[in-house]
Parts: C-alpha cells; structure tokens; sequence
C-alpha cells in the first residue's frame, strides 16, 4: 500500500511540474500556471468586494455625489485587477514580453471586428469622466425611459418600469441624442396634453386645468403650472398643461401624470366640459335628389 501511494503521489509531483511551456527561456509549469489562475480568480472577487467597501467608506464631506463613488469603484476594481494580473502572471512564471505578442493580436483582432469592443471601452472612459450620465439620472433613449444603474467600461445598465434591466452599450450614449431628464438636478417639467369639443368655454378650460394640477401635492409652486392652447385639431381643441415635479423613483412621472388625469375627468364632468372623441362628417356628393322611401314591416314582407 505505501509504495502505491508513493507512486500516486509521485505522479502528481510530475504532473505539477510538467513544463507546458517556454517563453524567453521561462519554463511554465503546470503548478505555477494553476497557481497563476487561482491566485487571479480569487484576487478578483477580493477586488471587487475592496473596491467597493472603499467607495462606501469615503466620506461625505469629500464625495456627495453617488455616481462619484461609483465611478472611483469602477477604477480601483480595474486598476486592482491589472496588478493581480501583472502578479499571477509572475506567479506562472509567464514573462511581460508576452504581451508583445498579444498585443499584435489585439491589433488585428480590431481590425477584424473587435472595433466595436474597443469603441464600447473608450467610450466608458469618456463617460465616467464628462459624465453625460451618471448612477442615478433618469434618462430616454430610443424611446425607453429608466434610471442609470451602473456605468461600466464596456456597457450601461438601465432598470426601466416594470423591474427591467436594459444593458446599453457605452457607444450609444455618445452616438446617438440621450435625453438626460435629471442632468442638472431631480426637477423636471412635464405636460398632459387633452382635446376638449369645440365650443368649449376655453378660458374655464385652463381654470379646471389648474385646478386639476394644484391638487397634486408633489407640484411645485415655483414655475407654477401653465396652460397652452396648442392648437385646433381635426376633433377638438388640443390643451397642454405644463407642470413641474421632482422624481426620485421611476414610476413618479407616470403615477403624477395619471394621477392628473383622473383629476381632469372629475371637474371636467362636474362641470359639463366634454373631452372629445374621433368624429367624421359625411358628405353625400350626387348629381341628382337621392330617393329615399319609407316602407312598413308587412309591405316588406
């Protein structure tokens, strides 16, 4: 038995030091290499769980702004990650010289389709440091409204209505027209649009419009809100009252607007204002007097 597990084990030294192998006279073996890739793995989610215990830990007198912290996250993440890589590396036994050669592969690599990989990563940078968007804005693009989870150097997360997460690649934030509705601060001025039916009394309209937005406590007073006749459609005469709120979650913006127009519908009809419908007039074009008889039930039959 002893010499059984002496064989055993001696097979297993052999593996551990099997050279795999050479890079500029540096024999890699196969327990440096193992070592490497564990040291790394693990050095990863050490990082990440440090980067973000920093970025909880710094104090708010120095760093207010929530997507600072997330954005000094993100770099000492990454920035531990190179240097837990540079070390695995030496652990493998794997020289520095060897980026040489990956990084011509890189280069054709982006040449041959990774640009968009590339464009995503610049693009993160850029964004972590103009900061266009930052955690927390709420935003528009491509007609989806939600809030920005998290900016990371290749892609955006954004959480829209109905819990759903949206993964944006950086690229487009810089491509395309982002609609940034909390840019500056969570204030936001908004409107409700509504026809009423032509001979309408349009000034007691903008009176119950008013009236209407004044009962919402999450109106601000300051710009107080205002009606504009916006124009005279095809079925009604087209109001817009402009209001203004803050938004902190992102169902505020669609609760006040329906809350708004439950308002509406209740003084409208205590006050006999009628919200138009679709409606046609036919014209009957004829080159002579259409007949027209009225017939009994029995006759017809």
């Amino acid at each position: 038995m002893n010499l059984h597990w002496q064989d055993i084990w001696g097979h297993i030294i052999d593996f551990w030091h099997f050279k795999v192998l050479t890079i500029d006279k540096n024999a890699i073996e196969v327990g440096n290499l193992l070592l490497g890739v564990f040291f790394v793995v693990v050095g990863i989610r050490i990082a990440r769980r440090s980067s973000q215990v920093l970025a909880q830990r710094l104090p708010d007198a120095i760093i207010e702004d929530a997507s600072y912290r997330a954005t000094i996250e993100a770099f000492a993440f990454y920035i531990l990650v190179i240097f837990l890589t540079l070390f695995g590396l030496n652990i493998a036994n794997i020289p520095l010289t060897v980026f040489t050669v990956v990084g011509g592969a890189l280069a054709i690599g982006v040449g041959f389709g990774s640009q968009n990989i590339v464009n995503n990563f610049i693009s993160g940078i850029i964004l972590m440091f103009e900061r266009p968007i930052k955690v927390g804005d709420f935003i528009e693009i491509d007609g989806t409204f939600g809030r920005v989870e998290s900016i990371g150097f290749r892609s955006t997360r954004v959480i829209s209505f109905g819990n759903r997460h949206i993964i944006v690649p950086n690229s487009s934030f810089l491509e395309q027209n982002v609609l940034n509705w909390t840019h500056i601060d969570h204030f936001v001025r908004v409107f409700v649009r509504v026809g009423v039916a032509y001979g309408s009394p349009v000034q007691e309209v903008r009176k119950y419009l008013i009236q209407a937005v004044e009962k919402i406590n999450t109106v601000v007073k300051d710009p107080e809100p205002e009606v504009m006749f916006q124009d005279f459609g095809d079925n009604a005469l087209i109001f817009d009252i402009y209001f203004s709120t803050r938004i902190h979650h992102i169902r505020d913006m669609m609760k006040i607007k329906s809350d708004i127009r439950f308002n509406i519908d209740e003084i409208f009809n205590q006050n006999s204002i009628v919200i138009a419908y679709p409606q046609r007039d036919v014209h009957l074009d004829s080159l002579s007097p259409i007949e027209v008889k009225i017939t009994s039930e029995s006759s017809s039959k």
